[in-house]
């Protein structure tokens, strides 16, 4: 790989009749560790998936993955890569460890190396008791941890996994989670889309938002979060109650705006670090006989960045598809 990172994306574009689904994209991930895509439905999240594992041809631009360029050099990135798409692929008529050693053979191990390797992702993904089972009896949850395994048959350099937890259940998310934090610590570099963002939030070291098929913001998940503001302490009061009082026993408290929210019966002012702010704030709107529903310093998440961002709220999978 030389000094390439694993990732390098330079003015990527890709046309499908009269759409744009990649426009000029650029991204550059560094060896290790885990890189989250998030953006809007149609943002070009799962097209540049695509461009990145030679499922697509890039219309322009430069992609590398692994040190080769994947239009000049498809068959060395393949063989470098793992990919995990939205569904699970697995075959549903056979057996998990079937699945895993027809893969393996796929990949040019010889059978004796590709049932090895099958034993050991189905130990490493809590499938062994299943693994004389046929993927179709499988809960999904079990095919998205098989799917997985699948990706990782020849141990890649680089991950690549298109909305990994989709349609999976708390239990089932946390556990593919840890498999991906596993990997990320292993040396493995992941990139993953999800619109999820408390997923982002958990695993990414490094998030891109996407949106019309640019990169529109690049950080950790603290720096992104610090383009929207800082903590606030939120005080909601009780229906009826005088939220211009509340703010004027505030102002005082605070160098900056006190924040009124009359729908959600809130005012708020920016959190210091002054030790007993809250105790302050409740004592404040206490002698002015302003009553409390409640309070708490509330810290921006990636919702409010994605908000700030492209103009609109996160929508889940599952939120869409309702």
């Amino acid at each position: 790989m030389g000094d390439e990172p694993p990732i390098l994306v330079e003015g990527l574009v890709k046309v499908f009749g009269a759409t744009r689904a990649l426009d000029g994209l650029d991204l550059r991930v560094d060896r290790g560790g885990v890189v989250a895509v998030l953006g809007p439905n149609g943002a070009g999240k799962t097209t540049l998936v695509r461009v990145l594992a030679t499922l697509a041809v890039p219309s322009a631009g430069r992609a590398l993955v692994a040190g080769f360029d994947v239009s000049k050099h498809p068959n060395q990135v393949r063989r470098r890569i793992g990919i995990a798409g939205q569904s699970a692929t697995v075959d549903e008529y056979l057996t998990g460890r079937q699945n895993l050693v027809m893969i393996g053979q796929l990949c040019r191990l010889s059978r004796g190396q590709a049932r090895a390797r099958a034993d050991e992702l189905l130990e490493e993904f809590e499938l062994t008791e299943a693994a004389g089972r046929t993927a179709r009896t499988y809960s999904g949850g079990m095919r998205r941890k098989l799917d997985l395994a699948a990706s990782l048959v020849i141990r890649p350099e680089v991950l690549f996994l298109d909305e990994p937890t989709t349609g999976l259940d708390p239990r089932a998310r946390m556990a593919v989670w840890d498999r991906i934090r596993g990997l990320g610590a292993s040396g493995t570099t992941l990139l993953l889309t999800t619109q999820y963002l408390d997923e982002a939030d958990q695993l990414a070291h490094q998030i891109a938002v996407v949106d019309a098929g640019k990169v529109i913001a690049w950080g950790t998940p603290d720096q992104l979060k610090r383009q929207v503001g800082g903590a606030v302490v939120e005080v909601t009061l009780p229906a009826g109650a005088d939220l211009g009082a509340a703010a004027r026993l505030l102002g005082p408290i605070t160098a900056d705006e006190v924040a009124v929210d009359v729908r959600r019966r809130r005012v708020s002012i920016p959190a210091t670090d002054e030790p007993g702010l809250v105790t302050r704030v409740v004592r404040t709107l206490d002698r002015g006989g302003v009553a409390v529903d409640d309070i708490g310093v509330r810290r921006p998440a990636l919702d409010d960045v994605f908000m700030a961002l492209t103009g609109h709220r996160a929508v889940s999978p599952e939120a869409d598809a309702a």
